[in-house]
């Protein structure tokens, strides 16, 4: 399997990388969340696009991603407009998505780009042929706030954001049982050593699906994501608490 390697932080190997989002409503806002940050562990920030409240105006979207890498240029940047269908703040054209993605790459700030999987064939394609011309990694995800689908759906997902020429599949599921967190952690495992050829990101929310944003190292999954102040999906755990669980465990295994 490959990993991915970007700023000294190497994703696929070892224990899970830490990503804090940062969700600001305006530039203020952003730019005291990134002042918060200070001390605290993580090896990524997610960039969450949908929460800004002008990030539709081009011009005011720039402003955001200047004042964004500017404040994080030595840190792993990851730019997510999470639409509304699947769990984000606003809803938003496949025209505008595309948009405002490749204005992202375009910054020349970003090292990630988040591409939802089923936004469409057509603008999926583009935006990953897009950001791989312009050096830009592309995590390629699917949301389910609802509920889990079955193991063969999880990993059929996975596969095909693999054929898409994702960097990184993502998965995040909600569980209606514990058995769906079970369901999830053995889909990742399976993909993880059957049919993985590159890092992969998966995750149960809510209170049940603590467990896998825990276990990344046991099961495969390559990143895990902890909250800072506010949690950006269910289930997240303050950061510190996090990075010390991660340490114990890695030191276990």
């Amino acid at each position: 399997m490959r990993t991915i390697t970007v700023k000294n932080v190497e994703f696929g190997k070892g224990k899970p990388k830490i990503c804090i989002p940062i969700m600001g409503k305006d530039l203020d806002g952003l730019k005291n969340e990134i002042e918060s940050l200070n001390g605290l562990a993580y090896d990524i920030i997610e960039w969450r696009m949908d929460h800004f409240k002008d990030i539709l105006n081009p011009e005011e979207a720039q402003k955001a991603i200047q004042l964004v890498g500017s404040l994080l240029k030595d840190t792993v940047l990851l730019a997510t407009f999470r639409t509304s269908k699947e769990g984000g703040e606003m809803a938003i054209s496949n025209e505008d998505y595309v948009a405002l993605n490749k204005q992202m790459i375009d910054s020349d700030l970003i090292d990630f780009v988040d591409v939802e999987c089923f936004t469409g064939d057509k603008e999926v394609s583009e935006i990953v042929e897009y950001a791989h011309a312009h050096g830009v990694y592309v995590v390629m995800s699917n949301h389910d706030f609802h509920k889990t689908p079955d193991y063969g759906e999880i990993v059929s997902r996975l596969k095909l954001m693999q054929e898409k020429d994702a960097d990184i599949p993502k998965i995040a599921l909600m569980p209606q049982s514990k058995s769906d967190v079970l369901t999830l952690l053995k889909a990742t495992l399976d993909m993880h050593e059957k049919y993985a050829d590159r890092p992969i990101i998966t995750m149960s929310m809510g209170a049940d699906g603590v467990i896998s944003r825990l276990a990344g190292e046991v099961f495969g999954s390559c990143l895990t994501f902890g909250a800072a102040k506010a949690a950006s999906a269910p289930g997240q755990i303050n950061v510190a608490d996090l990075d010390r669980v991660l340490e114990i465990l890695h030191h276990s295994i």
